[in-house]
C-alpha cells in the first residue's frame, strides 16, 4: 500500500472518530445554550474542568498507540495487544480514583476558575453529574490507542459515532423530555461514555483471546504502562495548564464573554481534532516504521503528512470565516454572544495553518516515543504563553479582552509549540529504531 493510501486509511476514520467526541460537547453546548446564558457559562466552566481531567489522561491513548504500533512493526503482535489490555486496566483504576476526587472537589474547582452565583451553581452541577462517566471514557481511550496501534481506525470510528448519537438522544430526552436541565445534559454524556468504555473493552478482549494474550490485570505490567505514559502525562499537563489559564482569563470577561469563549473553544476543539486526524495517523505510521527499523520511511511520511496538515488547516480556516455568522447564531441565541463568537472565529481561522503544523509534529514525536522531550517543550511553551495571556486582564473586558486572549492563544501559544517541535523534528535524536 502506498504511503498516501496508508495515511488516508488511518486519517479519514480517525478524523470522524475524533470529531465525534467534540460533537458530544457541542451537543451539550447547543442544548444548554437554549436554557440560558448563566447555564451556558456554567457549562463552560464545568465541561472545561471535565475536559481537562480527560485530556490529562490522553496518554492512555497516545501511549498505547505508540507502544502497540512499535511492537507490531517489530513482529510482536501478541505482546503489543497485551500491553493494550493492561493499559485498559490502568485506565479503569485511574478513572475511579480521579473521578471520586473530582466529585468531592467540584465546588472548589469551579470557584478556582472564577465561577460565582448562578454560574458557580450550574458549573458544579454539570461537573458532578458528568463525572460518573469518567472511568468509561478513560477505558475507551486505552482501547482506542490499542486499535490505532493495530492500524485499525474503523473500530474507534464506529464506537465514537455510536456514542455521539446516543449522547444526543439521551441529552434531548433528559433535558427537554424530563426537564432535568443542565444536570440532564451531564447525565446523558456520562451514560454514553460508560457504554462506550464497556463496548471498547469487550472488543479489545476479543482481539486478546485471538492472540492468546492474558486478560487478567498485572500490577507489574500496569505500572509499566504508567511509566511509559508519565512523560506524555507531563506533556499533557502543560497543555492543560495553558487551557486553564485561558479559561481563567475568559471568566473575567463577564457572563457573555465567558459564554462566547466556551462556544469558540468548542469549535476550536472540533477543528483541532480534524487536524489531529493526520497526527493520529502519524503516531501509527511512525511507530510502526521505527519498530521495523526504517528511519527513511519515518522521515518521508513526516514530510508528506506535514504538507497535508498545513494545507488542511488553511482550508478549514477559510470555511470558519465563511460560516462564522450562521455558526455563531446556531450556538448562541443571545446577540452579544453571537457578535463575539463571529469575531473570534476570524482570529481562529488565521491561526489554523500554524495549528496544523503543530499537531502533526506532536503526533510524529508521540509515535516515536519521544515523550521526555515533549514534556520539556511543554514547560517552555507555558512559560512563554502565561504572561502574555494574563495581560488580557489589563485590557477592558468583552471584545478587547477576548481578542487579546485569543490572539495570545492562537499565535503565541501555538507559535511557541511550533518552534520547540520544529527544532526537534529537524534532528535525528527522535529516530530511535527497534521494538
Amino acid at each position: 500500500m502506498s504511503i498516501n493510501r496508508r495515511i488516508l486509511a488511518l486519517a479519514v476514520p480517525a478524523f470522524a472518530a475524533l470529531v465525534a467526541q467534540p460533537l458530544m460537547s457541542l451537543a451539550d453546548t447547543w442544548i444548554v445554550g437554549h436554557l440560558g446564558t448563566p447555564q451556558l457559562a456554567g457549562l463552560g466552566l464545568g465541561s472545561g474542568l471535565l475536559t481537562t481531567v480527560t485530556g490529562l489522561m490522553i496518554f492512555l491513548a497516545y501511549g498505547s498507540t505508540a507502544v502497540v504500533a512499535r511492537q507490531i512493526g517489530a513482529g510482536h503482535r501478541s505482546h503489543g495487544i497485551g500491553l493494550g489490555v493492561q493499559a485498559m486496566w490502568l485506565a479503569a483504576l485511574i478513572g475511579a480514583v480521579v473521578g471520586a476526587a473530582v466529585w468531592l472537589a467540584a465546588p472548589w474547582l469551579v470557584t478556582a476558575l472564577g465561577g460565582s452565583g448562578d454560574v458557580h451553581t450550574f458549573g458544579t452541577t454539570y461537573l458532578r453529574w458528568s463525572i460518573p462517566g469518567l472511568p468509561g471514557m478513560l477505558v475507551m481511550l486505552a482501547a482506542t490507542g490499542t486499535f490505532r496501534g493495530l492500524a485499525d481506525a474503523r473500530t474507534p470510528l464506529v464506537l465514537a459515532t455510536g456514542s455521539a448519537v446516543l449522547n444526543l438522544v439521551l441529552n434531548v430526552a433528559l433535558v427537554f423530555g424530563l426537564g432535568l436541565g443542565i444536570a440532564g445534559a451531564a447525565l446523558g454524556t456520562a451514560l454514553a461514555e460508560t457504554a462506550l468504555g464497556v463496548t471498547g473493552a469487550a472488543l479489545v478482549a476479543v482481539q486478546a483471546r485471538r492472540a492468546r494474550t492474558r486478560l487478567r490485570p498485572s500490577w507489574t505490567e500496569m505500572m509499566g504502562s504508567l511509566a511509559v505514559g508519565v512523560p506524555l502525562l507531563l506533556r499533557t499537563v502543560t497543555l492543560r495548564v495553558a487551557l486553564l489559564i485561558t479559561t481563567y482569563v475568559a471568566a473575567a470577561q463577564g457572563a457573555a464573554g465567558l459564554a462566547a469563549h466556551h462556544v469558540v473553544m468548542q469549535i476550536w476543539g472540533l477543528m483541532a481534532y480534524a487536524l489531529d486526524a493526520l497526527a493520529i495517523a502519524g503516531q501509527t505510521i511512525i511507530g510502526t516504521a521505527l519498530g521495523a527499523g526504517d528511519a527513511a520511511d519515518a522521515r518521508a511520511s513526516t514530510r508528506l503528512m506535514m504538507r497535508w496538515s498545513v494545507g488542511g488547516g488553511a482550508l478549514i480556516g477559510l470555511l470558519a470565516v465563511v460560516l462564522r455568522q450562521p455558526v455563531a447564531a446556531f450556538f448562541a441565541p443571545d446577540d452579544e454572544v453571537q457578535a463575539l463568537v463571529a469575531w473570534l472565529l476570524v482570529v481562529v481561522a488565521l491561526a489554523l495553518p500554524l495549528a496544523g503544523y503543530v499537531y502533526l509534529l506532536d503526533g510524529v514525536l508521540i509515535g516515536a516515543g519521544d515523550g521526555r522531550y515533549l514534556a520539556i517543550a511543554g514547560v517552555i511553551t507555558v512559560v512563554v504563553y502565561a504572561p502574555v495571556a494574563f495581560l488580557a486582564l489589563t485590557v477592558p473586558p468583552g471584545l478587547p479582552g477576548l481578542t487579546w486572549l485569543w490572539v495570545a492563544f492562537s499565535f503565541v501559544f501555538m507559535g511557541a509549540r511550533a518552534v520547540t517541535l520544529g527544532l526537534r523534528a529537524r534532528g535525528d535524536r527522535w529516530l530511535r529504531l527497534g521494538g
